[in-house]
């Protein structure tokens, strides 16, 4: 277990702090959060590589550098109510800096009431407007967007005219299983 505690340690020196995450309390959340209790069984040793990582059939953990500033770009705040789709290392991380968490699939039914915060782990073709639609005013949503080989970690902002969308840095998680690009034919 000790070398799981310095791995946690060095993945947030090496892949974190470099990668300009300077919210202090997402490093330290990150830091006293065990990532391996999201592993599925025998994979504990991949928790803090510099990968995404499939937890179940279909779905994935961020790299940790590409979680943390996307968490860092939703600038979550202590007593906000946030959505974590089928990102329970996100959630968890959120849950530790003091916001109410929901968790779900991505394949569950949405609940019910608005968010200050929606974030999703794995990549989608285009975030859902179901989703967007659950933002209460001033909510983000933090998502990877992934037509091609390049996905996009998107920040989207609802305001009281509408929903805003912003790119953010690159990412390369692999689709959500039920998000894939649907395949057509255009003349």
């Amino acid at each position: 277990m000790a070398d799981l505690a310095a791995a946690r340690l060095n993945m947030v020196e090496s892949q974190v702090r470099t990668a300009d995450v300077t919210d202090l309390r997402i490093q330290d959340a990150m830091r006293a959060l065990p990532r391996e209790r999201f592993m599925p069984e025998g994979r504990a040793f991949q928790a803090y590589a510099d990968l995404e990582v499939e937890y179940a059939p279909g779905r994935w953990l961020l790299k940790p550098r590409d979680v943390a500033k996307l968490i860092q770009a939703l600038r979550p705040l202590p007593g906000e109510a946030a959505l974590a789709i089928s990102a329970p290392y996100a959630g968890a991380v959120l849950e530790a800096l003091g916001l109410g968490v929901t968790q779900i699939d991505a394949a569950d039914d949405l609940p019910a009431g608005s968010f200050d915060i929606v974030v999703c782990e794995g990549a989608v073709t285009r975030a859902p407007t179901a989703w967007t639609a659950l933002l209460a005013t001033n909510g983000r949503l933090g998502v990877v967007e992934r037509v091609g080989p390049v996905g996009k970690a998107c920040l989207y902002v609802k305001a009281a005219d509408g929903v805003g969308r912003r790119e953010l840095f690159d990412g390369f998680p692999p689709l959500l299983a039920g998000f894939e690009p649907e395949l057509g034919f255009a003349f």
